[in-house]
């Protein structure tokens, strides 16, 4: 079942992206051409799909935040174009493909993350479109700044770097990926809610679900870093251990992370069960638990 929902999202989700992002050869050509490479090379859309479940759990209809879904979409994408940069992971494959800077060169790279960003909450600010909307769109993009900003994502990277080589510190671990993973993905739940004009209750528990999720989410990822493979991940396994990164498996042990994930996403199965009785977001939760990509 949740296969299925999870492709028709992404395939949805898909089109509503080439039909938003600006045309290949649109000027300037080349910065949009890297754009809809770095865009539409694939992906999970997770952050999409967790936004458009928000707004259907607060009672409102998915196809009217579609482009509100691209735009946390386009804004997630940056992120990975930059963290790929060779100033800060340096990788070279991303999505199964060569990275934006191995393709485009590192200038335009830093160019179409700047890009990307900007698009993003051009796109948040415009829709849904009408007056009605208007203090809803204004809230969604306080809370998507916030994520991404220096209390949120940015502020997680920088601590991410500085934690490179330093002793195990599960606090501290914690801190980066509530802020560098967790808060975007919080945020996206919550933006679809605010969106269908949710209780300040129901966003409240959507926030802490959601920022759960993004530490499940996070301890898979550091898992799949130490036992995937670049088929089956699409990018390159073993850059937190090649950087001495700070990790579950680096601070627990791989045995003990994958007790972690699990006890996690049991408590966060039966919190899903209760928001959303059609059983989407319970499926969700124990696919991200045990994906293997």
């Amino acid at each position: 079942m949740i296969e299925a929902f999870l492709a028709a999202e992404r395939q949805r989700i898909d089109q509503a992206l080439a039909r938003l992002l600006p045309g290949e050869e649109e000027w300037p050509s080349q910065l949009h051409r890297a754009m809809r490479y770095a865009v539409l090379a694939g992906g999970k859309r997770l952050r999409p799909i967790l936004l458009r479940l928000g707004h259907r759990i607060a009672g409102g209809d998915p196809e009217q935040v579609i482009e509100v879904a691209c735009a946390v979409e386009l804004m997630h994408t940056y992120s990975l174009v930059h963290d790929d940069l060779p100033a800060m992971d340096n990788d070279t494959l991303r999505r199964g493909k060569p990275t934006v800077h191995v393709v485009f060169g590192e200038a335009l790279a830093i160019l179409v993350g700047d890009a990307l960003l900007t698009e993003g909450f051009r796109l948040a600010a415009r829709f849904p479109e009408g007056e009605a909307w208007a203090p809803r769109r204004a809230r969604v993009c306080e809370l998507l700044a916030e994520a991404l900003g220096s209390r949120g994502m940015v502020g997680g990277q920088v601590e991410d770097l500085q934690a490179g080589g330093a002793l195990p510190d599960s606090q501290r671990l914690r801190r980066i990926h509530l802020a560098k993973t967790a808060a975007l993905l919080a945020a996206c739940l919550t933006a679809g809610a605010v969106l269908a004009g949710a209780s300040e209750a129901l966003l409240a528990r959507l926030e802490a679900f959601g920022r759960e999720v993004g530490l499940l989410f996070q301890i898979a990822d550091d898992i799949l870093d130490v036992t995937g493979t670049p088929e089956l991940l699409g990018k390159s396994p073993g850059k937190d251990q090649a950087q001495a990164k700070l990790t579950y498996p680096k601070v627990f042990g791989l045995e003990e992370s994958y007790r972690e994930l699990a006890a996690l996403a049991a408590n966060l199965e039966r919190e899903a069960k209760e928001l959303d009785s059609e059983g989407v977001l319970p499926a969700l939760v124990s696919y991200l638990a045990q994906r293997r990509a």
